[in-house]
């Protein structure tokens, strides 16, 4: 292990133990994961506008779940899904 500069939190020091041990596993698809990831920080970052919706109960719950099993925030999967359609449909 390398010399620490500065002290490491306990939940760090669990991460960088559990990774030192080898127990990381990569994710299957890696670099397509790593692309939707960066599209989605650059929808993110890119915003220019606010608009409002209105959707019904079950779509929005739905859409959070989605964006939850994604690890994003459910307004950039929203914004995503809305630029891929736009996108294509052109």
């Amino acid at each position: 292990m390398s010399q620490k500069y500065f002290e490491l939190t306990k939940e760090e020091q669990e991460l960088l133990d559990s990774f030192e041990k080898g127990e990381w596993k990569s994710v299957p698809n890696q670099k397509a994961v790593i692309k939707r990831l960066i599209q989605a920080a650059k929808a993110t970052l890119a915003k220019t506008k606010n608009i409002n919706l209105r959707l019904s109960q079950r779509t929005l719950l739905k859409l959070k779940s989605k964006a939850a099993e994604e690890a994003i925030p459910y307004q950039t999967l929203a914004a995503s899904i809305l630029h891929k359609y736009v996108s294509h449909s052109l």
